[in-house]
């Protein structure tokens, strides 16, 4: 049960030393793609993810006497989140969730949101959004959560997004460090010895993760030797992929992407946009490529150099790519 408000003076009263009711909270998140293992990941396979520092949530939060609510106000979709009118909704949960464990009455605040992170496009916009909160949150009481914290909160939220979601998005933006995966196992946390350059390119189509995961459960039941088959070789290729990663073998790691990227196509999660994105990239000098999160739209995903990243770029732009975003995940 939460405290009782105390009147339009409760937020000095909820604060601690470093917070007062000028202060704004800033928290915020980067977004995320799975290098390989996505789907297969939900059936007890590896698999690895990178924060992309380049696309991030951002969130301000400050205290408003007037408001006997908490809202989230997100100007560039005109949209206004209540908790008392929507508790349920995801970032009205992740609100609340903040609250709770900062021990902060979830009432007086205004929080307002602006995110570079697409949504229903594999990159993790939900937990991107959900930590950038509750780090604004803690950041207004001048207090922290731990990325453990905030890992095992925002996976609450989630189950909202997808239903019944591996952990993976979670972990990797909650601690902002490439992770290898696999559920029910403590994460490993993996160091890379060079920068990793990946282009980040937008089919414009949605992705919704719930209709994937559905389709390869069904398929799954209909053909369980195949499929499981299949899910086993993507989780080869993943401890395959940790080892070039460690060593920093990107010819090889860019060949897994490209195996993995076969299996999905087999197991119908691709698109015609994915694949014209994907084979441009390829045919500009990518390493390699493949789609990222759920698949049937979304983003692809391709590994390039210094050299290749200009070339892959304009060829994704002439494929179709809505926007392809350069993303440098740092040893």
């Amino acid at each position: 049960m939460w405290p009782e408000p105390r009147g339009p003076g409760a937020p000095d009263s909820e604060v601690g030393p470093t917070a007062t009711r000028d202060k704004v909270g800033r928290g915020e998140a980067p977004a995320k793609a799975i290098l390989l293992g996505e789907h297969a990941v939900v059936y007890g396979q590896p698999a690895i993810a990178v924060p992309l520092p380049q696309l991030r949530a951002r969130v301000q939060a400050r205290f408003d006497s007037k408001l006997d609510d908490l809202v989230i106000e997100t100007p560039g979709k005109g949209q206004v989140i209540s908790l008392r009118r929507d508790p349920r909704q995801p970032l009205a949960l992740a609100a609340s969730l903040a609250c709770r464990t900062l021990g902060l009455t979830p009432s007086f605040l205004r929080l307002r949101l602006d995110s570079a992170v697409p949504i229903a496009s594999g990159l993790g916009s939900g937990a991107a959004v959900s930590t950038a909160i509750m780090r604004a949150l803690a950041d207004l009481l001048g207090k922290a959560l731990s990325p453990e914290q905030l890992s095992d909160l925002v996976y609450e939220v989630e189950k909202l997004h997808h239903g019944t979601p591996s952990g993976i998005d979670n972990t990797v933006v909650a601690h902002q460090q490439p992770v290898y995966f696999r559920k029910g196992e403590p994460a490993e946390f993996l160091q890379l010895p060079a920068p990793l350059l990946l282009l980040v390119a937008d089919t414009g189509v949605s992705s919704v993760t719930r209709e994937a995961v559905a389709s390869l459960r069904r398929a799954r039941e209909e053909d369980p030797e195949g499929v499981n088959r299949k899910l086993a070789a993507i989780g080869d290729l993943v401890g395959h992929a940790r080892e070039a990663l460690i060593a920093a073998d990107w010819q090889e790691l860019g060949h897994l992407l490209d195996a993995n990227h076969a299996i999905l196509a087999e197991l119908r999660l691709s698109s015609p946009e994915l694949e014209r994105l994907i084979a441009a990239a390829r045919g500009a000098g990518a390493l390699g490529a493949k789609p990222t999160g759920a698949g049937r739209g979304g983003h692809a995903i391709a590994l390039v150099t210094s050299e290749s990243e200009a070339s892959a770029t304009l060829a994704m732009v002439d494929a179709g790519a809505r926007r392809v975003t350069l993303c440098r995940v740092e040893p």
